[in-house]
């Protein structure tokens, strides 16, 4: 009889919870904050909170001569990610947005066999085609202005290639620092970098709703953080390819989510394709007989 470990599933579930609840947690933080705003809140947030966490754990500062590569990796995923997502979900649904960046993996296994000159075999190809089939029919789910909804899923596909680029690059930093002490460097990377768009800010929130400040600090503190650690925590016990599998699950809770707070419903065409897309990363990341994935196993960017 298999030994379920419920610490483990308790952390898988925190982990695809907080992720998903961040897609329509933006769409209500952009209903009175600039996508800049949103991005650059979210980060002194959680970077104000890693503060103390560095301290507690007693984090040691990364060595000068990693400071440009991680400032470099840290703006593709915390601020470039997060501020063109954002813009994405001005005219794109929460649980679509969620499908297109679950496309991440495929991206980043691409990348990775021009990059790393990594093998991508035959399956991976027949996945990521399959995946971005489905993006097309996610493409024509919209109704309304198919320019606009266009240009929200370029806008996010814009965001998963910077967070696929990010997991390109990061693997000798990961090894040298470990998951949390990087994560934290690289959320204090791309907070320093949103720091530009700072003027406004103080305006903004004083002129907000009190709920949507706090969904904002919501994000900032949770889908930002939590997450990282309970995921970390999985991977200590099962090991990385375990740990991020049922990661693909989290488009359903976003749509799961984003029905009940915002009342989005799917359309046909999304639903389809939202089929078609977790089938094509699920083709790409099954195991081989020698037990090796395709894809590279990394964090969702949310």
């Amino acid at each position: 009889m298999m030994k379920v470990d419920g610490k483990i599933i308790s952390a898988h579930f925190l982990t695809i919870f907080l992720w998903a609840s961040a897609f329509p947690a933006i769409r209500v933080a952009l209903t009175a904050y600039s996508p800049e705003h949103v991005s650059l809140l979210r980060l002194l947030v959680g970077s104000s909170f890693l503060f103390f966490i560095a301290l507690f754990l007693k984090i040691r500062l990364p060595h000068v001569k990693d400071i440009p590569i991680i400032f470099l990796l840290g703006f593709l995923a915390f601020a470039v990610y997060h501020v063109a997502l954002n813009y994405g979900e001005q005219k794109v649904s929460a649980g679509t947005a969620s499908l297109l960046v679950s496309t991440t993996p495929i991206l980043t296994a691409v990348f990775s066999v021009f990059f790393l000159n990594k093998s991508f075999q035959i399956q991976g190809w027949i996945g990521a085609l399959t995946a971005f089939i489905g993006v097309g029919f996610i493409t024509l789910g919209h109704s309304s202005s198919h320019f606009e909804f266009n240009l929200g899923v370029i806008l996010i596909l814009i965001a998963a290639l910077a967070e696929s680029i990010y997991f390109v690059f990061q693997s000798a930093l990961l090894k040298k620092y470990g998951v949390i002490p990087f994560t934290i460097y690289t959320i204090w990377a791309g907070c320093l970098c949103m720091l530009v768009f700072s003027p406004g800010l103080g305006q903004a929130i004083t002129n907000a709703p009190l709920y949507t400040t706090l969904v904002v600090i919501y994000l900032g503190l949770f889908p930002t953080v939590i997450p990282y650690f309970a995921l970390a925590y999985v991977i200590t016990k099962t090991g990385a390819a375990e740990a991020t599998a049922s990661l693909y699950l989290t488009p359903v809770f976003a749509f799961l989510i984003a029905w009940i707070w915002l009342g989005e419903t799917p359309s046909l065409y999304a639903i389809i394709g939202g089929i078609i897309t977790l089938l094509g990363v699920t083709i790409s990341s099954m195991k081989w007989e020698k037990g090796q994935t395709l894809l590279p196993h990394a964090k969702e960017g949310h």
